[in-house]
């Protein structure tokens, strides 16, 4: 018996009412379906469930792997050989006059609904973000003008000795595409509160259908991929170096630079995590090349 197996009867003894899966295929918890098996997952439903895996692993001496709604990842053809904790279970949300409360596992655009649906203004933007509001937070998610840092009140986590904690927006380091969670990948976001502002629900609602219209437009939301593929540099866009440079199109296998946005790296059918590291590592090097700007890749890598 190794130590998953060891962990796996733990949990079931510990824990019963969660589901635990063995051998999980990645591919279908990315939206980049990319992605070989996970050799534990975990499901958990409730923060308690949660909190008591991620004590059960620690004392197993076997790390924890926090996957949200996996827009932003990709995970190697062989899998990966550890124990992932998917949080799509915790996705509770309350509402108290201006503020929102969500489990971490609720999706970006379900918050950015609820907020409409109760009058409150300031998160349009999250509306048409595949992830969930852990990995938002986790990483500032933001797009056109709008971020989390400019609604998030205060994150409940569980840090890298299993305690509970708390800690108000602005200890946590929000900046572009950077917090203090992205400096402690082993903290567990469970929980997290965002103060709005009372608006009109018809102008809010006009203002979430006119930037679902421009990401139909622009973005290639039509086929698998993990988001944008590269941080915003300095002083550029990356989708416009790219298609500088002439890879627009370009493609090595299953794998393709978009050919309606050069920042997104698409998934055309059966693409495998190799088709994809090494397109993007040929656009790394050919911006480099061509232009002298290193783009950073704003995608996650898992079992590589």
């Amino acid at each position: 018996m190794d130590r998953f197996d060891t962990l796996l009867q733990q949990l079931k003894r510990h824990v019963p009412e969660m589901e635990l899966r063995e051998y999980e295929p990645m591919a279908a918890h990315t939206t980049f379906r990319i992605g070989g098996p996970a050799r534990l997952m975990a499901l958990p439903r409730t923060t308690e469930q949660a909190v008591e895996a991620v004590r059960a692993a620690a004392a197993a001496g076997i790390p924890v792997f926090y996957l949200g709604n996996g827009s932003n990842l990709l995970v190697s053809d062989n899998g990966y050989d550890g124990f992932v904790l998917k949080t799509g279970g915790l996705d509770h949300v309350t509402h108290c006059g201006d503020l929102l409360r969500a489990g971490s596992g609720l999706l970006l655009s379900r918050l950015a609904s609820t907020a409409y649906g109760h009058g409150l203004t300031g998160l349009e933007f999250a509306h048409g973000i595949p992830g969930s509001v852990g990995g938002g937070v986790a990483m500032n998610a933001g797009a056109y003008g709008g971020d989390l840092s400019q609604v998030l009140t205060t994150v409940t986590f569980l840090d890298d000795e299993c305690q509970l904690r708390s800690l108000p927006a602005e200890a946590c380091e929000l900046t572009y595409r950077h917090t203090l969670f992205t400096c402690h990948p082993n903290w567990l976001i469970l929980e997290t509160e965002f103060a709005l502002t009372p608006g009109d629900p018809a102008a809010i609602k006009a203002k979430m259908e006119e930037l679902a219209q421009k990401r139909r437009t622009k973005q290639p939301l039509e086929l698998p991929s993990a988001g944008s593929t590269f941080k915003r540099p300095e002083g550029h866009f990356a989708g416009a170096l790219i298609e500088q440079c002439g890879l627009k199109g370009v493609g090595v296998g299953g794998a393709q630079v978009s050919e309606k946005h050069a920042g997104f790296v698409v998934n055309r059918g059966g693409a495998t995590a190799d088709d994809a590291l090494r397109l993007i590592d040929l656009v790394q090097s050919t911006v480099l090349r061509e232009t002298g700007v290193s783009l950073e890749p704003e995608v996650k890598f898992l079992g590589f």
